[in-house]
């Protein structure tokens, strides 16, 4: 099944970026300019139900290219003829298109609910069976199913040998599946983990020969042990393809997989994860990928910088979707900003320098020569979606050099420099978006959830107000700059979730 996330992309980042020969910018372009190349683009979104593609030409052009190479074809139309002659292509062209990077304990604020509300509550609730069933779906290289089995095993503690916990990992990609299952990985994997867990957890590996200097490292064994894994689609839930043991979970991990899929088939595949959980299962998504839609199967709990949600404890059938449309909620109206003023949130934001001067006329007295500076952002996404953080904060320092003052670099600075592990550039950066765009939803947005997992409630909950406020002002059907598809009415609603469920913890005080 697919995975995907800002900031990942391949086994532990580990794959090329695609600009090697063949390959990026300029070859994306050749190959949109072969005949063949929309029809084959079409099929591939057909088959697959990757809508996520749709707009993203440079991106698909590139894994599409890998397997003309691989296969020794010269053109689309030449490719489409393979795939149809030979159908296991097909599970090869899946693989490459399935952009599945991840790495340990990843997105801190989620595992913190884990670790805090969702599994103590599943411990507690199934200490009577002593069993306790997980999913992750789309797991690519296991980083998240054994995240959680280290979570499970210091939860439960010594009383784990009387337990049966069954932690399933499943996805698309064969190649993802067997780096998960000999559980070797690099320091890619594990960029969040403070030294002290990587010895806790893993076990050193000598370089390999002919390799960097520094070797990988091997799950523990104990964690190992509690996480299987086997090859599954996604869409197998929406056709009646899926196996029958994929049923009664107490918790489902789909993060970052939804957002390949249009509205239609999100809906579907929300619905039937929620039919296969246990009464009062937890079921965890991207950050990106909530909709209002899904509370007709399942309630929404907001928790510190995230959503989850969890099907209602008492068991009865999950009625079918709501034909209603659905209203946002009312919330306090948006005092007016004065002109250059700063949100409360980022009051102490940095002073950043005053814009470049317009660059001069040509010699000939002619409009100023343009760069290719317009093209850095769809390139930026592009290297992103796939993960290939290393370019992409590269080309990202080349554009902020010539753009300092764009407030949409510095939000990808935010964005990359969190997935990097680097939390004190990200939050600089989140300010500075907002310094410059002070009605900039996502930056305010994204700045309280880092500051929610940094510990820092009451910044995050001025944060999320903030984004929550200006969201409110804008029509609710707008989708957000930078928002992943996310309008404005669902931003807000998310935003002011995790802002209350942040004021909820600072009522209570220490648990």
């Amino acid at each position: 099944m697919p995975t995907i996330a800002a900031g990942e992309g391949g086994p532990d980042g580990a794959r090329d970026s695609g600009r090697g020969k063949g390959s990026g910018k300029g070859s994306a372009r050749t190959l949109c300019a072969d005949p063949g190349y929309a029809a084959l683009k079409a099929q591939v979104i057909a088959r697959t139900g990757h809508h996520y593609y749709a707009d993203k030409d440079d991106l698909l052009s590139d894994r599409l290219r890998r397997r003309f190479r691989a296969r020794d074809v010269p053109d689309a139309a030449a490719y489409a003829l393979l795939l149809a002659a030979e159908p296991a292509e097909w599970r090869a062209l899946e693989a490459e298109i399935t952009i599945g990077e991840t790495f340990f304990f990843r997105y801190a604020e989620q595992f913190a609910a884990l670790r805090a509300t969702i599994l103590p509550d599943l411990v507690a609730a199934r200490a009577g069976e002593q069993t306790l069933r997980i999913w992750s779906a789309g797991c690519s290289t296991g980083a998240e199913p054994y995240s959680v089995a280290i979570l499970a095993h210091e939860l439960i503690g010594p009383d784990l040998p009387a337990w049966q916990v069954t932690i399933l990992g499943t996805d698309i990609s064969a190649e993802a599946l067997a780096t998960a299952r000999a559980a070797e990985y690099g320091r890619w994997a594990l960029r969040t983990s403070p030294a002290e867990e990587r010895r806790r957890y893993f076990l050193p590996l000598p370089p390999r020969p002919g390799a960097a200097r520094e070797g990988g490292y091997a799950l523990k064994p104990e964690y190992r042990r509690m996480v299987r894994f086997e090859r599954g689609n996604l869409l197998d839930l929406l056709d009646g393809r899926a196996p029958p043991h994929l049923d009664g979970f107490d918790l489902i991990l789909c993060r970052n997989v939804l957002i390949y899929f249009d509205a239609a088939t999100v809906a579907g595949l929300m619905r039937a994860l929620a039919r296969r959980l246990r009464p009062g299962g937890w079921l965890l998504i991207g950050h990106a990928e909530p909709s209002p839609v899904f509370a007709d199967w399942l309630d929404a709990v907001s928790l510190p910088g995230t959503v989850a949600y969890r099907r209602p404890g008492d068991g009865a059938p999950l009625p079918a979707p709501s034909p209603a449309p659905w209203i946002p909620p009312e919330l306090p109206p948006l005092p007016a900003l004065p002109p250059q003023a700063m949100p409360e949130a980022v009051a102490d934001g940095p002073v950043l320098p005053a814009p470049p001067p317009p660059r001069p006329p040509a010699a000939d007295g002619g409009p100023a020569e343009e760069t290719d500076d317009a093209d850095i952002l769809p390139r930026l996404r592009a290297l992103a979606d796939a993960g290939d953080t290393g370019a992409a904060w590269r080309l990202l320092r080349e554009g902020l050099a010539a753009r300092p003052t764009d407030a949409t670099l510095r939000f990808y600075e935010g964005l990359i420099a969190g997935a990097l592990g680097r939390d004190a550039e990200a939050e600089r950066a989140f300010r500075a978006a907002i310094y410059l765009e002070p009605g900039f939803v996502m930056a305010h947005y994204h700045l309280g959830l880092l500051l929610a997992g940094l510990g820092r409630p009451e910044a995050a909950r001025r944060a999320l107000d903030n984004a929550a406020r200006l969201s409110q002002s804008l029509p609710q059907d707008e989708a957000l700059r930078e928002g992943d598809g996310g309008t404005a009415g669902e931003i807000g609603l998310s935003a002011a979730r995790a802002r209350d469920g942040i004021a909820d913890r600072i009522g209570r005080g220490p648990a």
